[in-house]
């Protein structure tokens, strides 16, 4: 029986020197996405241009990295926010800890380089080799063609500088650990010819990181079998709980009966310069959906999304839209 207990007591010493060690290296040794490559970016105007567009209207990075205002209809972003940060994604919402969007004016930026930016973007390290938790979708956008990167890098440049301070984010337990081992190296494609839709169509659905939100998730996994049938909740600053949508080409619960010319007139008519968001009491419908910036995206380029989701599996999967 002593031998028994002395084995069991043995057994169970090297398993937690196991975890230990493992613990210990994983928040010691991670993350591994490599140095911040030493880049000075041009800022040309071509750059600055295309980096305005990829970060408002594509890839939408002033969405999260500015005020919106929820007492409206998708919540439009506050005047003078642009970039300021401080947006709040914690446990009253859901997540594995208190993450808060970073300042990424030139007040917030200014001790940064432009590889220490690329890093961050595209791996998910932080100037101070920190892991970012993927509110920000860095997996995905480490699979864009380096010289968005660089365009986006050079618009960031040029913003207002705002001095806000932003608290630092903390991720809970056990998230504090699996944190570490999210960020990866970035692995850079070349953008794809415009003539070739559906290609180009993926590129920018990559780009806007429309997977993330429209894919339901258990335990902060998509869900096998349901990409892109949407159901992912959301609970709402202004109150209530609303679902993202099928976007498969499903005929009867997603958009297997939408037109082209349907799809790219449901966003761009929030571009039209006479739209003004409503009004709302707390608890009415709302969504996290930031139509007025995804509505000023390219006619062409929102038509070649609709392309790329025509391909896609249709997943039979009806959403309730929104509790209150």
């Amino acid at each position: 029986m002593k031998k028994f207990l002395r084995i069991t007591l043995l057994i169970f010493t090297a398993l937690l020197l196991v975890i230990a060690g493992l613990l210990t290296y994983v928040k010691t040794a991670l993350p591994d996405a490599g140095p911040a490559p030493v880049l000075t970016v041009e800022r040309t105007p071509e750059r600055i241009k295309r980096g305005e567009y990829l970060a408002n209207s594509v890839a939408a990075c002033m969405d999260c990295h500015s005020t919106r205002d929820w007492s409206k209809f998708a919540g439009p972003l506050v005047p003078g926010t642009l970039g300021s940060g401080g947006e709040t994604f914690d446990q009253t919402y859901g997540f594995p800890g208190a993450f808060y969007s970073k300042n990424i004016t030139p007040f917030g930026l200014k001790d940064w380089t432009d590889g220490e930016i690329l890093r961050a973007i595209t791996s998910g390290v932080s100037k101070n080799g920190k892991a970012l938790f993927p509110v920000m979708p860095h997996p995905a956008y480490g699979k864009l063609d380096k010289e968005d990167i660089y365009s986006i890098i050079a618009y960031l440049r040029t913003l207002p500088s705002v001095a806000k301070e932003v608290p630092a984010s903390k991720p809970d337990f056990p998230m504090n650990f699996i944190i570490n081992t999210i960020p990866k190296p970035a692995a850079f494609t070349t953008r794809p010819d415009t003539a070739d839709r559906v290609k180009y169509g993926e590129y920018l659905f990559t780009a806007s990181a429309c997977k993330e939100c429209h894919t339901k998730q258990d335990k902060g996994q998509p869900i096998e079998g349901m990409e892109l049938a949407g159901g992912f909740e959301f609970k709402m600053p202004s109150g209530g709980l609303v679902r993202s949508s099928n976007i498969t080409p499903d005929e009867e619960t997603g958009i297997g009966n939408w037109t082209e010319t349907g799809f790219v007139q449901r966003f761009r008519a929030y571009a039209d310069s006479s739209y003004q968001p409503a009004a709302l009491q707390k608890g009415n419908f709302n969504t996290i959906m930031p139509w007025m910036m995804y509505g000023k995206m390219k006619e062409q380029d929102l038509a070649a999304i609709y392309a790329y989701l025509k391909t896609v599996k249709p997943i039979k999967n009806e959403v309730k839209r929104f509790d209150p």
